[in-house]
């Protein structure tokens, strides 16, 4: 047997869903105001992953224009049944105040990297949805159900209604059949029949440190349901030094060598940086990522095996290695027809007015919109941190003729927090090489009055950031060899859901290339490769 390490799916890979259509595994993943929505990664053996899925591509599936910061997808669920697949996910328009405006919707496919079918309207009533199929050959739709009524606990319970395939909506009455325990903040259901039970697990605690997994069965699908007697199933809150933090909304999965295992939520906080924090375990930029556990079974109940927290490393299933290429190449020369699939945009999909590996064919041009504090459409593409020491490259080719246009290297979390090495122009230095900084929004330009004048002769500029655990860092080159390090630290805990002010975020750090123009022109940038390489 392998031995699995420890988180599986690394950088913002949140809220697994895990499904098994015969021998093969998928894991789908939450994405947030990322577009394409929802990440599907295949394997054979539970431990070697690759993406090779993002279903929800076209803009009638999925409309984010708008949507707040980590709005748009919440929590989908994956299964397989009646030889096809089935995804279910919302799709949250308010995150602030008082209500959770949001609808959960239903795509299919028959396979799992095909054209996945346009989404039919479930209902709105609350979040993270997910669909069981009855060994009876009925299903039901579960979700939490939002309470926006003052001085009432938002989360009221997990609600059931069956769904009809052939009306394609939800039929009969909706029925609350568990209100959580006393941890609260009961959401993420998945239903399972196993032995003659049925069993519901949900995540409470909320999605930081205090996050769990809580089981429950039943001998009949609306209860009532008994709590396991050693609940949560799992959960890193008694356990505040182990490295693998978060634990909680999961995903259980039979093989087909007859072994059990959970997939969870986790979070891997920086050391100690000495900076004031927010919650005493610290910040994770990395964002909300997902680990895997084995699971035994006692007296009709699951346990993880070894105790109920985490583990960095598990014994894996009696299943040979299937090891794949990797899936997102050190280098890329922008030559394929299509963006790979770890490259997205925010909320929409970016047309051929925006985004062209065509109009200069071996780059990425991206033609300036709106600003990295637009929630409705930038010019940016980007990919997930997924490493503590890693380093991302960039040459770009830009003339711009006004400060309001600019090009360049990203690191971002969200519209209120992000910093950019960009070519921009000056009006008596012409060209120049510029950082800009927004911190819970709150701007600054660190090398204002001694920017980096970019030499008329140099077309192309080389942009770097070098991201070493708790700090990180701009190069840049103008002939691709000798680098010069810009003289200002940045912080990375600064790009994680702990540092973010209000509180409620839930994706990652991210780096990538933008193009602005926010005088209207729609000037162009061209980048010629993107490099993201692992310094560990």
């Amino acid at each position: 047997m392998s031995v699995i390490q420890n988180p599986i799916l690394t950088g913002f890979n949140p809220d697994p869903s895990i499904c098994r259509a015969g021998e093969d595994y998928y894991i789908a993943v939450s994405t947030f105001e990322w577009f394409p929505g929802v990440g599907i990664y295949h394997s054979k053996d539970l431990k070697n992953w690759r993406l090779v899925s993002r279903p929800l591509n076209r803009l009638s599936q999925l409309n984010m224009l708008g949507n707040p910061d980590s709005g748009g997808v919440w929590a989908p669920h994956l299964s397989y049944s009646d030889n096809q697949f089935w995804l279910i996910f919302t799709d949250v328009k308010v995150t602030e105040g008082q209500w959770k405006d949001c609808t959960n919707y239903l795509v299919t496919c028959d396979t799992i990297d095909g054209e996945w079918s346009e989404p039919i309207r479930l209902n709105s009533s609350g979040f993270d949805p997910s669909l069981f199929h009855d060994d009876d050959g009925k299903k039901y739709l579960v979700n939490m159900l939002w309470d926006h009524r003052v001085k009432h606990h938002n989360f009221y319970g997990i609600v059931l209604q069956e769904y009809s395939p052939a009306e394609e909506r939800l039929i009969g009455d909706a029925e609350i059949i568990f209100k959580g325990t006393d941890v609260m903040l009961t959401e993420a259901p998945h239903l399972y029949k196993i032995n003659g039970y049925y069993y519901l697990l949900t995540a409470e605690g909320g999605t930081k440190y205090d996050h769990q997994a809580t089981i429950a069965r039943s001998k009949q699908l609306r209860g009532p349901y008994e709590v396991h007697p050693d609940n949560p199933l799992i959960s890193s809150f008694g356990s505040p030094r182990n490295p693998l933090q978060k634990a909680g909304h999961a995903s259980m999965v039979k093989t087909h060598t007859d072994e059990w295992f959970l997939v969870h939520l986790t979070g891997r906080p920086l050391p100690r940086t000495g900076q004031p924090l927010l919650d005493p375990r610290g910040y994770c930029p990395l964002g909300r990522e997902t680990a895997i556990q084995r699971l035994e079974w006692r007296n009709d109940w699951p346990y993880v095996a070894g105790g109920n927290q985490p583990s960095l490393s598990i014994e894996g299933p009696n299943i040979p290695e299937t090891a794949w290429e990797p899936d997102f190449p050190e280098k890329d020369d922008f030559n394929e027809q299509a963006l790979n699939l770890h490259f997205q945009s925010l909320r929409i999909p970016l047309g051929s007015n925006t985004v062209s590996l065509t109009d200069r064919p071996g780059h990425l041009r991206l033609y300036g919109k709106e600003s990295l504090t637009s929630k409705f459409t930038q010019a940016f593409i980007a990919r997930r941190w997924q490493h503590f020491n890693f380093r991302a490259e960039t040459k770009v080719s830009f003339n711009p003729t006004t400060f309001q246009q600019s090009a360049g290297l990203v690191n971002y979390y969200n519209t209120q927090n992000w910093t950019a090495c960009q070519i921009s122009w000056h009006e008596e230095k012409g060209r120049i090489l510029e950082l800009t900084a927004c911190d819970n929004f709150t701007f600054s330009q660190p090398l204002q009055g001694q920017e980096i004048v970019i030499p008329d002769h140099v077309d192309d500029v080389y942009l770097r950031v070098d991201v070493e655990t708790e700090v990180y860092r701009y190069s840049y080159s103008f002939d691709g060899t000798n680098w010069n390090t810009l003289p200002v630290t940045f912080e990375s805990y600064k790009l994680s859901d702990d540092y973010i002010q209000g509180g409620g975020f839930f994706t990652g750090a991210f780096v990538g290339m933008q193009c602005q123009d926010t005088s209207g022109r729609n000037l162009h940038a061209d980048f010629d490769y993107f490099i993201y390489k692992s310094m560990s």
